[in-house]
């Protein structure tokens, strides 16, 4: 069933699914002189301009053929209703909602038990701050009680551990947090939405995949530098392991442009105050350097 956008101050809205779309178009939320588009449209049409969509007939609208339009400056969606083009992440937040929501993290942090509902407490608001084109009112909807047996799990074995004092079983929890970690990142990919609805991806790297990537980049600090390079390549493997969407995500960041802005960052960061301004500036050049592309594309870049 077709997915439909609506645009409302300027703003896409959507994906909706038909059936939801054509409850908004009778409750008047969806007007005659709305734009909209859903997959298969040349471009963004009125709706009174689209036969069948007015008066919620039985009958399906009549879609035309043709490439995807484009909404202001190169808006377009990915997923379930995708309009074609490519466009990159943004982040915005203020300076000092980051720092008091920082600081509560970090201070709540130190009493252990309130972790994993700081945790989602924080991340609900950093990615309600990225900016997806395409894809409106981004957020994340995970329950801290999903996480609740994992972080309490490895804290028992921690402690367990640390009673034995076996150097085997160490290392044997620096595997188990690995897991965990890959765990932590399917799960927050699972739990994206849109407007409320879920984006439906998933994170389909492997758990080898993942722990050798780890281990490769703890390796490459003895170079001095080489971790950028595999840092850079570790976020393309990320990025091609998401699915559930139409468009690749592709990340376009070299390793040269990670290792001088890490340098950067550290000696800024050691000032104290500038942390707040760094930790923006760093994750705005990762989601700009974040592109949604046409399948295939990757490979050209």
């Amino acid at each position: 069933m077709a997915s439909w956008f609506y645009a409302s101050e300027g703003k896409q809205q959507g994906p909706f699914p038909e059936g939801q779309f054509r409850d908004l178009v009778a409750q008047g939320v969806v007007r005659p002189d709305t734009l909209v588009w859903s997959e298969g449209m040349a471009g963004w049409q009125k709706v009174a301009e689209i036969p069948g969509l007015v008066g919620g007939g039985g009958a399906p609208p009549m879609i035309p053929a043709g490439g995807p339009p484009m909404m202001g400056s190169g808006g377009y969606a990915d997923g379930g209703g995708g309009v074609g083009g490519a466009g990159s992440l943004a982040v915005d937040f203020g300076i000092l909602e980051f720092t008091w929501r920082t600081l509560v993290l970090l201070i709540g942090s130190c009493f252990v038990i309130p972790v994993p509902w700081l945790f989602v407490w924080y991340t609900k608001w950093i990615v309600s701050c990225v900016k997806v084109p395409g894809r409106p009112n981004l957020s994340f909807t995970g329950n801290a009680m999903a996480i609740v047996p994992w972080f309490f799990g490895f804290i028992v074995l921690a402690i367990a551990i640390g009673f034995i004092g076996s150097q085997l079983l160490s290392n044997l929890l620096f595997v188990v947090q690995l897991v965990l970690y890959w765990l932590l990142v399917r799960w927050m990919v699972a739990n994206l939405a849109s407007n409320g609805q879920p984006l439906g991806l998933s994170f389909t790297g492997s758990i080898w995949a993942y722990v050798g990537w780890n281990l490769l980049f703890a390796i490459s600090i003895i170079t001095i530098v080489g971790w950028a390079w595999v840092a850079a390549a570790q976020m393309r493997w990320f990025c091609r392991s998401i699915e559930g969407t139409r468009r690749e995500i592709v990340f376009k960041g070299s390793g040269l442009d990670i290792l001088w802005r890490g340098i950067v960052a550290a000696i800024l960061c050691s000032l104290i105050i500038p942390i707040p301004w760094v930790y923006r500036w760093i994750m705005n050049w990762f989601a700009s350097e974040t592109v949604l592309a046409p399948r295939g594309s990757q490979a050209a870049m």
